[in-house]
């Protein structure tokens, strides 16, 4: 089998081709190979490689500069799923689509179900969820949250560029969601992709935590692994305190029992990945 990863160069395009399944044969695109807002490429790629699955690991994820560049962000998280949608079908692939708890409110006090409404506060998630719409029921769609990887703009390697720099670093603690462990992501759409599982699907590491206790859970696991040398003070904020031009949802745990079954299985809690994130990071230096 042959699988053409669109944002090959990602954290999450990186994940896909590391843990692709023995046999399957890769082909990656990233943004200097193939632009995937223009319908002719797309068109021409997809014909020339003739994938049996694409999966689509490339978003404009900048989630407040999307404030002001709405059109921008929707040519990459809509139009251009739209475009990659129709390629599939034209050639008998399947398509897989990875989409963000961005297309929720945050308003509610459980975890967000796969048909839960959705309601988005900004562009990215408005973008976003006119993606998903324009992959497609016979596509799989599977909404992630807070990724993070060894490579790539991420918060893990963000807060340990500021503790290993600051006095002490700030951090939303009225924001609540789950982690997510790039390769984790990356091996589960590789299985559910196998099983032709369609529709929609959420996929997070297991457990709760805002972004103040995700930003401890760092320090500390970075302390004992030797990558920071000494604790710098850790302070809660309250989103009123960090102004940003986005509004970002309050509570945004997915519901991921629909995944698990088709999994076999919960996945890792969150701050075991983390652990292995930190190894990772010290091994590879």
């Amino acid at each position: 089998m042959k699988a053409l990863i669109v944002g090959s160069r990602g954290q999450l395009g990186r994940g896909l081709a590391a843990s692709a399944p023995e046999g399957m044969e890769i082909v990656g695109h990233d943004i200097d190979t193939l632009d995937i807002t223009d319908a002719a490429s797309v068109r021409a790629v997809v014909a020339t490689e003739k994938p049996d699955l694409i999966l689509n690991a490339a978003a404009y994820t900048a989630v407040d500069k999307a404030e002001s560049e709405e059109d921008a962000a929707y040519a990459v998280n809509a139009t251009a799923v739209g475009l990659l949608a129709e390629a599939a079908r034209a050639n008998n692939a399947r398509f897989v689509h990875v989409s963000t708890d961005f297309v929720f409110d945050g308003s509610a006090g459980t975890p967000y179900a796969p048909d839960a409404e959705t309601n988005p506060l900004g562009a990215y998630g408005r973008t976003k969820l006119a993606g998903e719409h324009m992959a497609g029921e016979d596509a799989l769609i599977v909404r992630t949250a807070w990724v993070y990887a060894p490579t790539g703009g991420n918060f893990v390697r963000t807060m340990l560029r500021l503790m290993g720099e600051r006095p002490e670093v700030r951090v939303v603690a009225d924001q609540i969601g789950t982690p997510t462990w790039a390769p984790g992501l990356a091996a589960a759409l590789w299985k559910m992709a196998g099983a032709g599982i369609t529709g929609f699907h959420h996929y997070t590491d297991a457990g709760v935590a805002s972004w103040y206790d995700f930003a401890v859970a760092i320090q500390e696991e970075a302390l004992a692994a030797g990558l920071l040398n000494a604790a710098v003070p850790v302070i809660p904020i309250a989103t009123a305190d960090f102004r940003t031009p986005a509004k970002r949802p309050g509570y945004s745990v997915l519901d991921k029992a629909s995944t698990f079954a088709a999994l076999g299985g919960p996945t890792p809690h969150w701050r075991s990945n983390l652990r292995v994130m930190i190894a990772r990071i010290r091994a590879e230096g």
